[in-house]
């Protein structure tokens, strides 16, 4: 499996991460040369930087060991309220307007506390030899309304052809809950190769992770009947 499409943390919380690992640095640093100038002569303690007293060895251990904990102790805590983004697909009957049925996908956060969307953005690769007004659509992320009009130049009709729905920075995603990315008909992947949904979300440290969902990967691009729920292979 690509890395690309693996859950990664985008960037930590600056206060309660980098922060507080400056501090145990500076702590450790303070009690290195605390014990380093107990154990000079008295002569030595006259120059630069030893004559300059911070902490005694007894304060910048305990500063030391402190500061070491309450790293630890925000680690594990991110380790716990992180999110676990996966993905779903599978065929579904009753989205689209005249009732084909559609390949749905889902992001699932199988974590058990909230996570905030930040972003999301699209990547759409159009099938080979597809006609339309270009090669390809742009190889960039899009926001899903540039998606909606690229599209539609290829004679897909949003909310018939396909569905992408709108979400927002700010949208919760709960503890066991489900994103709908979109959902597609027979003829939209016909025309659609490929959708990568970028999606950033932010725990209640603060830390931003990203999963990267191919939503037509092993896709049914010609359903004849509905599957059951359940998740599959990331």
């Amino acid at each position: 499996m690509d890395h690309q499409y693996q859950q990664r943390v985008v960037r930590r919380n600056a206060l309660l991460s980098r922060l507080l690992t400056a501090v145990v640095v500076l702590s450790v640093l303070l009690l290195v040369h605390s014990v380093v100038r107990s154990n000079l002569s008295a002569g030595t303690l006259t120059h630069w930087p030893w004559r300059l007293q911070l902490l005694d060895t007894q304060s910048a251990a305990t500063a030391a060991v402190a500061s070491a904990g309450a790293a630890l102790a925000r680690a594990q805590y991110a380790r716990a309220v992180r999110p676990a983004l996966g993905h779903t697909g599978r065929a579904k009957a009753g989205l689209a307007p005249d009732g084909r049925l559609v390949w749905v996908s889902e992001l699932l956060n199988a974590g058990q506390d909230i996570a905030v969307v930040r972003q999301v953005r699209y990547l759409v690769e159009t099938a080979p030899g597809v006609d339309g007004p270009a090669p390809g659509l742009p190889a960039r992320p899009m926001a899903v309304e540039a998606v909606r009009v690229e599209l539609a130049a290829y004679g897909l009709v949003h909310g018939s052809d396909y569905f992408l729905p709108t979400v927002g920075p700010g949208w919760p995603m709960a503890g066991q809950s489900r994103l709908l990315l979109g959902w597609f008909t027979e003829r939209a992947m016909a025309v659609v190769e490929e959708v990568s949904v970028s999606v950033r979300v932010v725990d209640r440290v603060g830390d931003t992770h990203e999963r990267t969902v191919r939503c037509l990967l092993a896709a049914d691009r010609a359903p004849r009947s509905a599957t059951p729920e359940h998740p599959q292979a990331p």
